[in-house]
């Protein structure tokens, strides 16, 4: 298979880390967009040749652009954009900040808007390129506790869905990527946690917390999995536009469509009664 350029942003641990190094393995060509010097280092020294290190911040717009453009002009074409950065906020809606609604929605949504809307101009001239979008089962299904994070990645899916319909006659793929439960850092060190402060919510609330803690890093995902996985679908000639990545991930989701179906078959009439 042709060697591709693949632009993965947060490309120091999880997902982002471990698609780069099975990329780098299989001759691809990988950016990885990282936050510090020594993560630059770090990267490149994956691969001499094919590991390109670059600092970003997905929430500095402006240095989004001009990455690109350096990246086309020094590296190559952008064949594939992997839109990976996010994190993930825990605490009850009602004792969350808005701010920290705010910052959620910046990094896991607006920051992959602002990279595809940066490699879309020259995918479309090539008439060619594929965009990767990492969402979660978290964008499909909601657990109590992640009312922010389960909302950028709603919202990530559906973008998704829109761009890849708006794309799809330029010879444009997009891919939203849902994960399940992997062992990544997304429960550890990578989670904002909000200070907890109202009792009415101790009962429901703090046996999620706690239980979310001890299996940090006892997940049944392996990340080394998802991304061979992931490249299949980026070297793939007909990339799905949805793929859900772990059984728990399949099992939850396919009972939440079930769900969605029974309820729209027991309010059909009240539903079907509002016309005309």
């Amino acid at each position: 298979m042709a060697s591709k350029t693949i632009l993965v942003t947060g490309a120091s641990s999880g997902f982002g880390h471990a698609l780069a190094r099975e990329a780098l393995a299989r001759g691809h060509r990988v950016v990885g967009t990282v936050r510090s010097d020594a993560a630059v280092e770090a990267f490149e020294a994956l691969d001499p040749v094919l590991a390109h290190g670059r600092l970003l911040d997905v929430t500095d717009f402006d240095a989004i652009d001009r990455l690109v453009a350096e990246v086309e002009e020094n590296v190559g074409p952008v064949d594939v954009l992997v839109n990976n950065a996010g994190y993930g906020h825990e605490g009850v809606l009602e004792e969350s900040p808005l701010e920290d609604m705010r910052r959620q929605f910046e990094v896991n949504v607006f920051g992959p808007v602002a990279m595809i809307k940066a490699v879309l101009p020259g995918m479309r001239r090539r008439r060619r390129g594929h965009i990767v979008n990492i969402t979660s089962m978290g964008g499909f299904i909601t657990m109590p506790g992640i009312a922010y994070y389960c909302g950028s990645k709603f919202a990530l899916e559906g973008i998704s869905d829109a761009l890849a319909k708006e794309v799809a006659p330029l010879g444009i793929a997009v891919t939203a990527v849902a994960p399940g439960s992997f062992r990544t850092d997304w429960a550890g060190r990578s989670m904002v946690r909000s200070p907890r402060s109202i009792r009415d919510y101790d009962a429901l609330f703090d046996p999620v917390r706690e239980a979310r803690l001890q299996r940090s890093g006892k997940q049944p995902g392996d990340p080394a999995k998802a991304a061979r996985a992931m490249l299949a679908v980026i070297e793939s000639d007909s990339p799905p536009t949805h793929l859900l990545l772990g059984s728990d991930a399949l099992e939850l989701v396919r009972a939440r469509l079930a769900g969605l179906a029974a309820g729209m078959a027991e309010q059909e009439a009240l539903t079907r009664s509002t016309d005309g």
